[in-house]
């Protein structure tokens, strides 16, 4: 939930309060603990709190320092970019530590033949969520202050407490680093010693950049061509919500018969060619039937896409090292949705909407080219490429 809280419904706040676009597209520098959270991730590791667990605990202390982080950004004012860039960074802090705890509890509390179907129905929570914060959120910003938002955004956060506070703790069979130097030192050395890592993390980089981009800029795209934020929360959050549903579970399924590899080969080909239909809707415009339709095939395609993609990324974790390693991935992930997703404010303006996205749609085919290194069609047993826990 709290990802979008700094993006899309950030970006609708900041448009209707007349912020430029390039400024609106700086702001996704504020989601750079996204992309250091492999930086802290150790403490994590390393530290069990005195109640709870050890990661039960710091699930816990994230999510309380979350709720605060929201009702503050609700309470600044978006024609003060530097303060409400401060304010949405300590959203983006304490929700990568969230996230840190959670990607280690999912990969400790799984067992590998469940990863695949596991992640997909993660995605389909995570989904969930971030209905609630965009779809919700936009539709609420119709009838009452933004501010107001937020502060229910915050108040969402609850239910999730409560499920941390009845959660079990996962068990540790592989033990715990017992000093700072294996928390931090011996996850890196371990995982730099496996075959074609420096692959697998310029894949980790490159497989989701051009979506990635694309979706940074989609809710001014959507107001610019005249849709009402009424619209935008209903049909591209509501409805492509079970789009998404539908394509993470629809991953799940065929990652058990056809395995990870193969599946990222096809889910990434439906992932660029559902960012190039976002050129079609640029030229037609205000077009209900077509948003939909594009919507709904371009979060069937992200669905299966990102079920792959996270599978992919837990099923090379050590258990001993779970929140360093995976932290250390998905950092990765986040890098396209901060640094890349940066200019694409100015890249709008020069290029214009229909070429922006057709150029995010190329932008992907490295990343597929990249399989070809270590996923080739001919799925391999994992213990063939990667090492796995002694």
């Amino acid at each position: 939930m709290p990802l979008l809280l700094t993006i899309s419904v950030l970006q609708a706040w900041m448009k209707e309060a007349g912020v430029d676009l390039s400024v609106i597209g700086l702001m996704a520098l504020v989601g750079i603990p996204y992309t250091l959270k492999f930086l802290w991730a150790p403490v994590f590791d390393r530290f069990t709190l005195c109640f709870l667990g050890r990661r039960r605990g710091w699930l816990l202390v994230s999510q309380l320092l979350l709720m605060i982080a929201i009702v503050g950004l609700g309470f600044s004012n978006p024609q003060h970019p530097v303060w409400i860039s401060l304010a949405a960074f300590w959203v983006t802090f304490f929700s990568a530590s969230q996230d840190i705890v959670v990607d280690a509890y999912r990969r400790e509390d799984l067992t590998d033949s469940e990863l695949g179907l596991g992640s997909s129905l993660y995605i389909n929570g995570y989904r969930l969520g971030m209905l609630l914060a965009s779809g919700g959120a936009l539709i609420m910003a119709d009838f009452i202050s933004f501010q107001m938002v937020y502060i229910i955004m915050a108040g969402c956060m609850l239910p999730g407490i409560l499920t941390t506070l009845l959660a079990r703790e996962p068990e540790m069979p592989y033990g715990c680093p017992k000093t700072l130097q294996q928390a931090v030192v011996d996850p890196l050395i371990e995982y730099f010693q496996r075959n074609d890592a420096i692959w697998i993390l310029t894949f980790i980089l490159c497989y989701k950049l051009g979506d990635t981009m694309a979706t940074a800029m989609t809710t001014p795209f959507y107001l610019e061509i005249g849709f009402t934020k009424t619209e935008i929360g209903s049909i591209v959050k509501l409805f492509g919500f079970w789009a998404t549903v539908f394509g993470t579970l629809t991953g799940g399924i065929m990652m058990i018969r056809i395995g990870i590899h193969r599946s990222l080969w096809i889910f990434g080909f439906f992932q660029a060619f559902s960012t190039a239909c976002f050129a079609v809707l640029a030229q037609l415009g205000h077009s209900v039937p077509t948003l939909a339709w594009v919507v709904v095939f371009e979060n069937l395609s992200t669905g299966m896409g990102t079920s792959a993609y996270s599978a992919f990324m837990a099923s090379i974790t050590n258990k001993k090292f779970t929140a360093t390693q995976y932290a250390l991935l998905s950092s990765l992930m986040g890098v396209p949705r901060v640094l890349a997703s940066a200019p694409t404010g100015w890249m709008v303006k020069q290029l214009g909407w229909q070429n922006f996205f057709i150029m995010c749609s190329l932008i992907a085919i490295p990343g597929m080219l990249l399989l070809l290194k270590f996923a080739t069609w001919q799925e391999k047993p994992p213990s063939g490429t990667f090492s796995k826990c002694d």
